[in-house]
């Protein structure tokens, strides 16, 4: 069984609660409101530099198939066709010191009993009392506003974010949050191996106001939004390549030539959320002349806008894909209703498979390299926030505390299959697993209590690939990764804590205009209308007035991120 399983299970239902959060960077929308002394985000490039923590890769686990290095500095996560046989301990001492601590993290599931035998044995190993209160997940948002409001944070709390601006994270830290600057900054995280293996992206997007406050959880160096995914089985019975698929006009042949309505299949389902891989229009600006130029605005936009209208007429993509359902795109794929779809990285893995296999035993999903829309330029892939979650400190706690904890951080951001890694995701064995040949196997003690995971919202390793029972799959995710890599680039912005100011949310939303976008690309509007939108958005929606804040309150003073 993969961990991975788990937290991507965690990741989709997180999803579902944050919506628009699967398909752009988490935190590079907006952050904490904050007072007018309190700008709430990354201040200068010198800034940042100074706070971030020195990266050294941790080589004490080895994978089975090494990251692959790529442009935008990204690095692809690392594979592992096998759980480690024999757990190395990459912790030389115990971490704590005898504090008591309380921790608050979410939980998209059934939260475990308070006094479990995996939390004793967990505060053993880590020296110290890490009381555990995660909160429910659907409801998270609210419960620690309430907290905040009151001023009674615990003294460690995970906050995704998706939920920055509900938090108000940039007005938090500093006066509610500790900073971890003085304790992490350049080789001082050395102190920490573990901590210290974190792509330094991650720690980019944990700085507010030229200060790191955040742990990052869940880190990746190649995190994109997500990519065009197809029936590997249906392809290969039909004599299909999909190699060959190397523009949007062959795409749309495609789509001929895998649709029968008579036969309940359909070669799409929407295709729009990835399709600016394709069309090369950028995640939210782009820079043109030194001047900031809004997605919306872009010719690409436009481009790829008026070919899923026209994919959208065509009758290729499925009826309920047109009518919104996306909540059925699985279900639809698995059935062999639909051939090709678009979903995020983690939709590859082995639950998937397993999920597939249940519905059609020949089930196998297989993803586009990627492709541009004329068959000629380059393919352009922007990177995603390096981190999307983040556990902060109180600030209340002394130093010695505040390096207490880090160092039970660093426990529990121990590498992928390492013997601090199996007890934090596993928990102890025979009591909470049985370890197979393709590695541990959760008891149903380990279901209720391990597998409903509460520590690693607070400190994690880097990602990896690990499909145990299914290696050709993680073999395929990691082909593709390293290929992909290529054409991966920084987005303006990239990893940067934003505070927009409340007169420019609406404009910054574009609700408005994505409700008509969502119309024409479901062929119920013309382009034109998205047209009469924009002009609206710019004008009195506050377009304009939004990005030429970005131009003089971000871009010309701190730089573009990337």
């Amino acid at each position: 069984m993969s961990i991975e399983l788990n937290r991507r299970s965690f990741v989709n239902g997180a999803v579902a609660v944050a919506g628009a959060a699967a398909v752009s960077p988490l935190l590079a929308a907006c952050g904490g409101g904050g007072s007018s002394k309190r700008k709430g985000g990354t201040n200068t490039k010198k800034g940042t530099a100074s706070a971030l923590p020195s990266y050294v890769p941790n080589n004490a686990v080895r994978a089975d198939i090494a990251s692959t290095s790529g442009a935008g500095s990204s690095l692809t996560d690392p594979g592992f066709l096998k759980y480690p046989a024999s757990p190395v301990k990459s912790v030389a001492a115990v971490p704590g010191a005898g504090g008591h601590y309380t921790a608050v993290t979410p939980l998209w599931g059934t939260i475990p009993d308070p006094g479990n035998s995996f939390y004793d044995a967990m505060n053993k190993a880590l020296g110290a009392t890490l009381t555990m209160k995660p909160a429910n997940g659907n409801t998270y948002n609210t419960s620690i506003s309430t907290l905040t409001a009151a001023r009674k944070l615990p003294d460690w709390v995970q906050l995704p974010g998706w939920w920055n601006a509900n938090f108000n994270v940039g007005a938090l830290c500093g006066t509610q949050l500790a900073d971890l600057t003085p304790y992490l900054a350049g080789d001082k995280v050395k102190k920490y191996p573990n901590l210290a293996a974190q792509p330094t992206g991650a720690w980019t997007a944990g700085i507010w106001e030229d200060k790191l406050y955040g742990i990052p959880t869940f880190a990746s160096g190649f995190a994109l939004p997500g990519q065009y995914y197809y029936r590997g089985d249906v392809f290969e019975s039909q004599g299909i390549n999909a190699d060959d698929v190397k523009s949007c006009d062959d795409f749309l042949a495609l789509g001929a030539e895998l649709t029968s309505a008579k036969s309940n299949v359909w070669a799409f389902d929407d295709m729009w959320a990835y399709i600016f891989q394709m069309f090369g229009f950028s995640q939210k600006f782009t820079v043109t002349g030194g001047k900031l130029v809004h997605k919306y605005e872009q010719p690409e936009f436009i481009e790829a806008l008026n070919w899923c209208y026209k994919l959208a007429k065509s009758g290729y993509v499925h009826p309920d894909a047109l009518a919104g359902n996306n909540n059925d795109a699985k279900t639809r794929f698995y059935a062999g209703k639909v051939l090709i779809t678009a979903d995020g990285q983690g939709a590859w893995n082995e639950a998937d498979a397993q999920a597939g296999l249940a519905a059609d035993k020949a089930y196998r999903r297989a993803s586009f390299k990627p492709f541009s829309a004329d068959g000629t330029s380059a393919p352009k892939l922007f990177l995603n926030a390096s981190a999307g979650m983040y556990s902060y400190l109180n600030i209340k706690l002394k130093p010695a505390q505040i390096e207490e904890c880090l160092r039970i951080a660093d426990y529990l951001a121990a590498p992928y299959g390492s013997a601090e890694y199996t007890l934090v995701n596993y928990g102890v064995e025979g009591v909470d697993y049985t370890m197979g040949a393709n590695g541990p196997t959760p008891t149903k003690s380990g279901i209720a209590n391990v597998q409903a995971q509460t520590y690693p919202f607070l400190a994690t390793p880097v990602n990896v690939i690990s499909n145990p029972d299914f290696p050709q799959l993680t073999k395929d995710r990691c082909a593709w990764n390293s290929a992909a890599a290529a054409y991966a680039y920084k987005p303006v912005f990239w990893n940067m804590n934003i505070t927009v100011p409340k007169r420019y949310a609406t404009a910054d939303a574009g609700q408005a205009v994505e409700d008509t976008i969502k119309d024409v690309y479901h062929g119920i509007k013309p382009v034109s209308s998205f047209q009469d939108a924009l002009s609206t958005w710019k004008g009195s929606g506050g377009g304009d007035a939004l990005v030429q804040w970005y131009q003089t309150a971000v871009m010309d003073k701190l730089g573009t991120g990337q």
